[in-house]
């Protein structure tokens, strides 16, 4: 899903159910890949990683057409749909391959540009990912990567049952082996597989309606004990996924309500 999967990670937490699929495909290049934009320019070769469902990725093929653009996921179910979408859409200059970025290899024309949304923070070894990543690209390629960060989320109104429903969903992202910081991260990140000249930005996506994001929060915690077997683990008692799970429906029926998802986005050059 735009961020699904790769190779080095245990588990990917937002899961693949329809609730889940629907949340990642509203999201398209203006929304969710503005910053790197600027970078991009017709006839450009571009590498996304983790593309999930496509919705970005054929986006960024309209925007370097007459170039190509290659998006790879770990996830068979989600390149299907990203190939039905180019179908839908007639977008040509665009492949998808279920595969994780530590298989992919350098090819005989390297990438002028990578892109990843929502992934580095589901990884176990960012740096190595990265590193891969800038094996692929031309000397001077330029990268762009986003991931939100949760010290930076601003939710209102926040009793504080809605507090720990939320803390427990970062919970599950650390235990499946991922990083609830990687946003103020990237930058490390970045510089540690070999990039240069970092530039990092921030912002912040609101929900109109909070039952999008309230909605989805609530059927993934529901959900942790059959995917993570969080009650059997000791990492919740039984009957408190239910309980979170019924106070996030109840604020996200709230109109005065505030879910600000904080996404911090990096730039290099390899």
């Amino acid at each position: 899903m735009n961020g699904a999967p790769q190779a080095n990670t245990a588990r990917y937490t937002p899961g693949y159910s329809a609730n889940a699929a629907a949340f990642m495909s509203s999201r398209t290049a203006e929304s969710h890949a503005g910053f790197f934009l600027p970078y991009l320019r017709p006839g450009m070769r571009v590498l996304d990683c983790g593309c999930g469902p496509g919705t970005i990725t054929l986006d960024l093929a309209r925007r370097v057409h007459p170039g190509f653009v290659t998006g790879v996921d770990i996830a068979a179910g989600q390149i299907a749909l990203a190939e039905a979408a180019a179908i839908y859409q007639g977008v040509a200059n665009v492949l998808f391959r279920s595969c994780s970025i530590e298989q992919m290899t350098p090819e005989d024309e390297p990438y002028d540009a990578a892109f990843s949304h929502a992934l580095l923070e589901h990884l176990a070894d960012p740096v190595a990912s990265l590193r891969r990543v800038r094996s692929l690209l031309k000397p001077g390629g330029v990268i762009g990567v986003c991931s939100p960060d949760w010290r930076g989320f601003l939710v209102a109104p926040a009793p504080p049952v809605l507090t720990e429903a939320l803390a427990f969903y970062q919970r599950l992202q650390r235990e499946n082996g991922g990083s609830v910081d990687a946003g103020g991260r990237l930058g490390e990140w970045l510089e540690q597989a070999g990039f240069s000249n970092v530039r990092m930005a921030a912002r912040y996506e609101c929900y109109a309606d909070l039952r999008l994001i309230g909605e989805y929060l609530a059927q993934r915690i529901e959900q942790a004990e059959a995917i993570d077997g969080a009650v059997t683990k000791g990492w919740i008692d039984p009957g408190d996924p239910q309980r979170l799970a019924q106070a996030l429906r109840m604020w996200q029926r709230q109109p005065s309500g505030l879910f600000a998802q904080a996404w911090v986005s990096a730039v290099g050059w390899a």
